[in-house]
């Protein structure tokens, strides 16, 4: 086994076991951002090998706040399964995370494939819906820490989504207010626009990189547009809520 399939292991047992490991990039100076996408690769192929099914693709590092957040400025993508999916309005249970935390979102519903470099309007074209949505981070690395190339082999830190009702995609969403709650206090407030300018922007970005990779993005597929704010911390107990302006509302509850 080479050493990227290595790396790929140690990750995936990371997740499966809920407990941190160290970063790639100190011990292993020629780990490049093309490793890391293959790591990434070979890290959800072990899954899919389980029996987990690809239900579409997320986007990572979209909004300035993100950026800074984690010390990183460049866009990233990775891979959505099946079972990241949480119910909206259930419970998910702290213990399967080593650290994980909230952002709010948007998400995309494809009803036509999307191929490559196109257009704002074809992107558009391509889309069946659009919901009020959040992911649920959790990065493996320990202190929560790492570079563009960890979090990338990372899966860009996706742990989890949660989807509220889907709504028509002709409503203007490229600079909707939005509000993240926990417990019913705010903790979070925004806009659509902090992604990429404009949410449509980050399909755009996705049909590029996803088809740099050989792969594309499928009709039926959902695209996770990016985070929109900071993302706290989630513990035992809280109640997440996130209101998207004329898109509506999505939440979910964490148990111990």
């Amino acid at each position: 086994m080479g050493r990227l399939a290595d790396y790929a292991k140690t990750l995936d047992t990371a997740a499966r076991e809920a407990r941190a490991t160290q970063q790639i990039t100190p011990v292993d100076a020629a780990f490049t951002v093309a490793d890391a996408y293959q790591v990434q690769k070979l890290s959800v192929d072990r899954r899919l090998a389980r029996g987990e099914r690809r239900i579409g693709v997320k986007m990572g590092l979209t909004s300035r706040a993100k950026m800074l957040q984690v010390g990183v400025e460049e866009v990233a993508w990775g891979r959505l399964t099946d079972a990241m999916l949480v119910e909206e309005g259930a419970a998910l249970s702290r213990a399967r995370y080593v650290h994980p935390r909230v952002e709010p979102e948007v998400a995309f519903l494809m009803k036509a494939p999307l191929v490559g470099k196109v257009t704002a309007a074809a992107a558009l074209a391509a889309v069946e819906a659009i919901a009020p949505a959040m992911e649920i981070i959790d990065s493996r690395f320990e202190n929560f820490k790492f570079a563009l190339e960890d979090v990338i082999s990372d899966n860009t830190s996706s742990s989890g989504l949660v989807i509220g009702s889907w709504c028509d995609p002709r409503i203007d969403f490229s600079n909707l207010g939005v509000i993240l709650e926990i417990d019913g206090e705010v903790v979070q407030v925004g806009s659509t626009a902090a992604i990429l300018g404009h949410p449509i922007r980050s399909l755009v970005a996705a049909a590029r990189l996803v088809a740099e990779a050989g792969e594309q993005i499928n009709a039926g597929d959902i695209v996770m547009a990016g985070g929109i704010t900071a993302a706290p911390n989630l513990a035992p107990g809280q109640t997440v809520r996130t209101t998207v302006q004329s898109l509506g509302a999505v939440m979910f509850q964490v148990e111990a």
